[in-house]
Parts: structure tokens; sequence; C-alpha cells
């Protein structure tokens, strides 16, 4: 009797709220801990990066207007579809990174509750870090925070789900749109939160994923002008070297943010919102 050959399954890319293939046609292996070939991800070039920069200024107009309340509203429901998918999510990061079931549940759990803590952030950032300032001239004169545009995650490689959640929490819950690349080691759990992503209320393109590998689009990240902010949590000292230095083509902002341990509160400081949001500064007139 002749033995049956799995059929792996290949991850696409997701830009614009859509799937595509890679335009350079490339696939890479995704391998565990152990070596072993569990899927295939999509290896994305320079143009992928570039439709990928398009798609998420197109969303950031819409996003951006929204209100607070909706985008509050959007982020606990992809919390709630992570929950819908959370056995899928822990048997995907055991098999990839080589953790043990338990340890793989705990991380999904806090990546939910993760989504929720800062998905209630989005009406109240405004109030805690905006201002009403004392003027000397007859004026109301208010500063507020306001979203920057087009901004790039960078994950690390562990925890594989839970930084790249915590990541991309707070730039988007302000209005922004992101352009995530994450784990080059383990991209799978990536790969499945943007399925679960596509199946929620966020729009297309408010959020991307760039499957593949990070020496290859950190030249082009740096040095793109259409990018607003570059938020680095990949913790290579090559990598923040080369996007720091690219930043200053078009004043980027930069913010590096490792963490020793993800699983703690000190993952939900608010003042993470702060690294992608400007402040707009308004004069009114008192009337007589």
């Amino acid at each position: 009797m002749s033995m049956r050959l799995d059929v792996k399954k290949t991850y696409k890319l997701y830009i614009g709220g859509k799937f595509p293939r890679s335009e350079s046609g490339r696939y890479l292996p995704a391998k565990s801990a152990k070596g072993e070939h569990l899927d295939n991800f999509a290896h994305a070039s320079r143009k992928d990066f570039r439709e990928a920069v398009v798609a998420a200024r197109a969303a950031f107009g819409g996003w951006s207007k929204a209100t607070a309340y909706n985008r509050g509203q959007i982020l606990y429901r992809a919390a709630e579809m992570l929950q819908n998918r959370a056995a899928e999510l822990v048997t995907e990061i055991a098999r990839s990174t080589g953790v043990s079931a338990a340890k793989a549940k705990r991380e999904v759990t806090v990546a939910i509750d993760r989504l929720v803590h800062f998905a209630g952030w989005t009406d109240k950032y405004p109030q805690v870090f905006g201002s009403v300032n004392p003027v000397a001239s007859s004026h109301f004169n208010f500063t507020t925070p306001e979203p920057q545009g087009v901004v790039i995650v960078l994950a690390p490689d562990e925890p594989s789900l839970l930084a790249l959640v915590t990541l991309i929490a707070p730039v988007i819950l302000s209005g922004n749109a992101a352009i995530v690349i994450p784990s080059e080691k383990f991209p799978l759990p990536a790969a499945t939160f943007a399925e679960i992503l596509a199946t929620s209320d966020l729009p297309g393109g408010v959020v991307n994923i760039l499957t593949g590998k990070r020496a290859e689009l950190v030249p082009h990240i740096a040095t793109h002008m259409d990018v607003n902010a570059i938020v680095d949590g990949a913790g290579d000292a090559d990598t923040s070297t080369k996007l720091q230095g690219g930043v200053a083509t078009n004043l980027k902002r930069y913010a590096s943010h490792t963490s020793d341990d993800w699983f703690s509160t000190k993952a939900e400081d608010p003042y993470w919102i702060l690294d992608t949001v400007e402040f707009k500064t308004a004069w009114h007139p008192i009337g007589i």
C-alpha cells in the first residue's frame, strides 16, 4: 500500500485586505524548532513592500477619520476572532516554536487580553495625553494627538504571536495604518493572524503583513519616502543601525521596543501609543 503525502499549506502575503502571492513567485519553507518542514510561506519582494505602502496609505484616510469608539469596537472584534481560533493558534505556536501546549495556550490567551486592553485606549488616550493649555490672550488653546500615517512594525522571533499583537495594537488604535514584518524564523502564527484579521471588521489595508527575509526588506523600509514611522521590535542591532541610518531621508519617526517579558503589564504601556502620533495645537478665540 502506498503512503499518502501531506499537502503542505502555502501561506500568502496579506496586503490591502487580500491574500496575493508574492510578485516574485518565491516561497520559503517554514520549519519547526527541530528543523521539520511544516508549511510554506510567501517570500515578499521590494515590489510587494511598495504595494503594501500604497495599500496602507489608501486605508489611512478612512481609518484615521473613523470615530475612536468605532476603532475600539473593531479591535475588540479582532480579539473575539482571535479567541474563536485560539485552539488553532495554540497548535501553530507549539509546532512552530517547540514550546509546550500549555505555554502556547498562555501566549494566545495573553494576546487576546492584550488586544482587549489596547482596544479600550482608543477613546481615552486623547484625554490622557492631550491638554487644554493656559494662554495669555483671549483664546482657548487645545493640544490633541493625531496619527502619523503609514507605520512599519518589525516583530521579534519570540513570542511570535504575542509580541506581534503587542506591537501592532498601539500603532493602529490611534488611526495609523501598519505594514508588519513578522518573525522570519517562526512566521506561521503571524500568517494565521492575518487570516483572523481578514475575517474581522478591520478595513483592508489598515494592517498588511509581509513574510519573508527581513534583511532584504530593511533597506527599502529605511529609505521609502511615504513611510512616516518605524516601530522596531526585532531586537537586532544590525537591523536597528540600518533603519536609523535611513530615517533621515524623510525624517521618519523611529522607536525601538524590545521587552524582557512580553507577558507582563510592562508590555501594555500606553506611552507606546505616543511613538506614532503627532501633537496638534489649535487656537480658538473666546467670543465676547
